[in-house]
């Protein structure tokens, strides 16, 4: 899973963290069901704290708090008016004073604890914003921001009234709305402004190219999620919408991209402090060194597994690299391609009720394909998180990009992948992505009841991912050996995640290079190794290395309590423990385990 698209989105562009907003939220993420426990009654004293930042990201980013679920928020667009990077600022520190006083006066430990989540989420903004507006000109993608915008309330798990909605705000997106402004004239104005100042850090030229090739695939998909709900009343605004696109991508081409940075490295500063926004607190040299161990020690692993496959199947060579070049020859296609998968989760639930592994719910995980516009937005498996507030049965949804649009005519024009459409593949998405990995760890949080502050606000990549690569390390003993393999490819993929993305910074690595060895020791597809150097180098830098670095402090917890409890350590109560705590952080979820488990 990635951070939620639009919650990414505006975390690159805005700078604030993944939040809600405030309206008629209930007083924890979800509606329980009735077999569920309850909230505790501290979680409703909590959320009345959350609620105060929930406002500030009501202002300035509706389409997040639209996202997680207050339907106030579903109109409105986020505001790039004026001097709206100071206002922010300066109402994230109005929430911090209030949240200070708060914390004075409370005296139940877990709602302190949950005020000092809130507090260093608000000061990761403030931060992040700041340091952005002293070093780094604006990259405003406007198509997938409206893109993201318009699919979070045209979606099958979105009610028909929330779904209406979603004209008004195409319409505020084209400034049709008394009020409003076109949302792509005030991300040039705020481009254009950031240009003329001397010192910022431009724009890397991959990615201003990558907005352009993408544009057109992203503005399409807004068309056909309209006319997929019959919706109606949209159309003028659709074609102003068109029109000022035409203009923005005229304008990234001819004034941005010539002033385009040919390198990708961040300010040293600005890649130090994303690294800490998504959980990493490593020093990059340690984390590149225990990464490259991993590395080594992983492809022995698949050296030993590759030959038990090549045995079984009569191979020619015995190469984890080959095997995994015949084992990608058994494409699913079309119709067939869901249905494996389903039946995949049946098998892969019945290892966990077996095994002892974790407590599965009754109702069954929902896997589906992705669109033309949606693998332009996200261009890899990935799960789209349920609604977290105020909760009316929609669940996460595991979902299969199956291409990578590119520049027409460029050789690498619609790049298919074929790492998630072969059926030894189908073992470890599947746990990482639905069971036992991400979709239970959303819908956990939801049918708990887990504080806003734990559902929302302590969310970083490395708690997050984390949990889906040690999903995916617990069912890898119980999987045929063809899963195995495939398992432990991605395992190293993320293991060269965690040195490739900090290296690629230093300048130990080029995109080229990167991408090469991604293909070649790792066995990636040309699309798949293309779309992870982007996510390194410009899309998302930083984010990639919270899965090796998660997993990591995921498996000293295990060991840590495993030594302290001796034959009393239960696997299942252990992990249940764990999703019942929401997104700790590793440090508060170490003490929070310790504590409940009895190994402190």
């Amino acid at each position: 899973m990635k951070a939620r698209t639009i919650a990414s989105l505006l975390a690159l562009a805005l700078s604030t963290a993944c939040a809600g907003a405030p309206g008629p939220a209930p007083s924890s993420p979800a509606s329980p069901s009735a077999s569920a426990p309850g909230p505790a009654s501290w979680v409703a004293r909590s959320d009345e704290d959350s609620k105060i930042l929930l406002a500030v990201t009501a202002r300035f980013s509706p389409e997040q708090a639209s996202d997680l679920g207050v339907e106030d928020a579903d109109p409105r667009v986020v505001d790039l008016t004026g001097d709206f990077r100071a206002r922010q600022v300066a109402a994230l520190r109005e929430a911090e004073r209030t949240l200070e006083a708060r914390r004075a006066a409370e005296t139940d430990p877990l709602v302190q604890q949950d005020i000092a989540i809130l507090l260093h989420a608000a000061a990761l903004q403030v931060r992040k914003i700041e340091l952005d507006e002293q070093t780094m000109v604006p990259h405003w993608d406007v198509a997938r921001l409206v893109f993201a915008g318009v699919h979070a309330l045209l979606d099958d798990q979105v009610a028909p009234a929330r779904r209406a909605r979603a004209v008004e705000r195409l319409r505020r997106y084209a400034g049709l709305v008394p009020g409003s402004q076109p949302l792509a004239g005030l991300a040039r104005a705020d481009i254009a402004a950031h240009l003329s100042r001397p010192g910022l850090t431009p724009p890397a030229r991959l990615d201003v190219e990558k907005m352009l090739a993408t544009s057109a695939t992203l503005r399409d998909g807004v068309g056909k999620l309209f006319a997929k709900y019959g919706l109606t009343g949209h159309e003028d605004a659709l074609r102003a919408l068109s029109q000022q696109q035409d203009a923005y991508d005229a304008f990234l081409r001819e004034t941005v991209l010539p002033k385009a940075r040919d390198g990708f490295a961040l300010p040293p500063p600005v890649y130090a402090l994303d690294l800490e926004r998504i959980g990493v607190d490593l020093p990059p040299a340690e984390l590149t060194q225990r990464a490259h161990e991993e590395f080594m020690a992983i492809q022995q692993e698949m050296s030993r597994v590759a030959a038990v496959v090549a045995a079984q199947r009569h191979l020619p060579s015995a190469d984890y690299r080959d095997v995994l070049r015949e084992l990608k020859k058994e494409q699913l296609v079309g119709a067939a391609i869901l249905p494996h998968y389903q039946q995949r989760l049946a098998d892969i639930e019945a290892i966990i009720r077996r095994e002892r592994l974790v407590t599965l719910p009754a109702r069954p995980a929902r896997i589906r394909l992705a669109t033309a516009a949606e693998s332009a937005e996200q261009p890899a498996p990935h799960m789209s998180p349920p609604r977290l507030l105020g909760n009316k049965g929609e669940q996460g949804e595991f979902v299969l990009p199956l291409s990578a649009p590119a520049p027409t005519g460029s050789k690498e024009a619609e790049q298919k992948y074929d790492d998630f459409t072969f059926a030894a593949a189908s073992w470890t998405l599947t746990a990482h992505e639905a069971r036992p990995g991400h979709e239970l760890q959303f819908d956990t949080m939801v049918e708990r009841g887990v504080s806003i502050a734990r559902a929302v606000y302590a969310f970083n990549s490395t708690n997050a991912e984390g949990w889906g690569l040690y999903s995916e390390v617990i069912l890898l003993p119980f999987m045929p050996p063809d899963g195995q393999l495939v398992s432990l490819q991605l395992r190293l993929q993320r293991a060269a995640r965690a040195f490739l993305d900090p290296e690629l910074q230093q300048g130990k690595w080029t995109f080229d290079t990167a991408r090469d060895f991604l293909e070649k020791e790792v066995g990636l597809s040309p699309a798949f190794a293309t779309s992870e150097v982007e996510r390194y180098t410009f899309r998302m830098p930083g984010q990639a290395t919270s899965y090796f670095y998660g997993l990591l402090r995921l498996r000293a917890l295990r060991k840590e309590v495993e030594q302290k409890l001796g034959p009393r350590f239960d696997a299942l109560v252990f992990h249940d423990t764990i999703l019942g705590e929401g997104l700790l952080p590793p440090d508060l979820l170490r003490t929070a385990v310790l504590g409940k488990l009895g190994a402190g």
